[in-house]
């Protein structure tokens, strides 16, 4: 890694996050684009630290609590726990919003469909891709022959099958979500009663040739029995929601602040390590800006005493002016272009300042239409 990329920054949600630590976030981050999976850490890594930066404010102490499985929460997911669940409150929804939801969408209340069904499990003998191809070669066979006669279904499962349902005519029994793999949950549920479906499915067992006897079409389930249930999702529903507003409502104040902290090397929150906002908005470096940028850029301090005049104003005060305009107004990109400018320099305010007029002061480029669309 070079000393740049080791020591460069961006800036998300106001929060200043070190290169290095969102490249090693992305792999946590599937997704179809590196850009996405680039927003998506910078994005995870800032939430994470708006919520620790909040914990401390809040002077709270990680207590982890195991999950269901006995899985133990590590101090950081116990501080995120804890801040949400201090400063997150949600009203229960009503009946009324209960039964309104239960009314409008009584589709979704029903019980599953049950499929009564069979099958002829055919077993590679051995683990080659020689054996799986004879197997398959073997359930073709099979299949053939019970689409040609489907009566002898439950013969051929007696006398072929390789799973002990074979003894009862390959039968499956009342199948539920869930209760069969899902290469075969799939292919059964697009069969109609007495319907073989006709290729051989492959899953972790072997091969299987598959029947649908009978479908049984879910019932409407009454209110009572849904009515926590419904509870629970618009719950979930009102909670997530706040949680978003929350995490945002942070971000905005981070902003505000002007990059009020920053990612240590070790992932966790500290104090902004230039402090720009604070540095900006107090203005002082404005006074000795002026003759900063006579030694150092000629051009762009003509340039800063001649917008000053044509606003009728002092170089300091116009600085300020823009200062104020950009700490107000700046989005993450813009802050993580002054961080870039200011690292390293002896005075980052003064630097910083300077690459704001510079950015202020470049006319845009100008777009042209080459086609009138009218």
């Amino acid at each position: 890694m070079t000393a740049a990329a080791a020591t460069a920054t961006i800036v998300v949600e106001g929060v200043e996050i070190p290169e290095f630590l969102i490249a090693e976030e992305v792999q946590n981050h599937p997704s179809l684009s590196a850009g996405e999976a680039r927003a998506a850490a910078g994005k995870a890594l800032a939430v994470k630290a708006l919520l620790l930066h909040r914990a401390d404010e809040l002077g709270l102490t990680p207590q982890p609590i195991k999950d269901e499985a006995g899985r133990e929460e590590t101090n950081e997911e116990a501080l995120i726990r804890a801040v949400l669940d201090a400063e997150i409150d949600i009203e229960s929804p009503s009946q009324v919003e209960r039964r309104r939801v239960y009314d409008t969408q009584r589709a979704r209340f029903t019980s599953p469909a049950l499929l009564e069904a069979a099958h002829i499990l055919i077993e590679p003998k051995g683990d080659d891709a020689e054996a799986l191809e004879q197997a398959r070669r073997t359930a073709q066979g099979i299949l053939d022959r019970c689409l040609a006669q489907p009566s002898q279904f439950a013969h051929l499962a007696k006398t072929l099958s390789d799973c002990p349902s074979g003894k009862i005519g390959g039968s499956l029994g009342q199948l539920g979500p869930g209760d069969v793999v899902g290469e075969i949950e799939r292919a059964l549920g697009g069969l109609q009663a007495g319907d073989i479906f006709p290729r051989p499915v492959a899953s972790r067992f072997g091969w299987h040739i598959l029947k649908l006897e009978r479908r049984i079409e879910g019932r409407e389930l009454p209110f009572d029995y849904v009515e926590d249930k419904i509870a629970l999702h618009l719950e979930s529903r009102a909670w997530t929601a706040a949680a978003t507003r929350y995490v945002s409502d942070l971000a905005d104040r981070a902003r505000a602040q002007g990059v009020a902290f920053s990612l240590s090397r070790d992932g966790r929150f500290a104090t902004g390590s230039l402090s720009l906002g604070e540095l900006l908005s107090q203005g002082g470096s404005a006074d000795e800006l002026e003759a900063w940028l006579d030694a150092t850029d000629p051009e762009l301090a003509d340039r800063v005493r001649a917008a000053a005049l044509a606003d009728k104003l002092d170089v300091t005060g116009f600085v300020r002016r823009a200062v104020a305009h950009f700490v107000d107004n700046a989005g993450d990109e813009s802050w993580t272009h002054l961080i870039s400018a200011a690292q390293g320099a002896k005075d980052p305010a003064i630097a910083a300042m300077a690459s704001l007029l510079r950015a202020k002061l470049t006319p845009k480029a100008r777009t042209y239409t080459i086609v009138r669309r009218v």
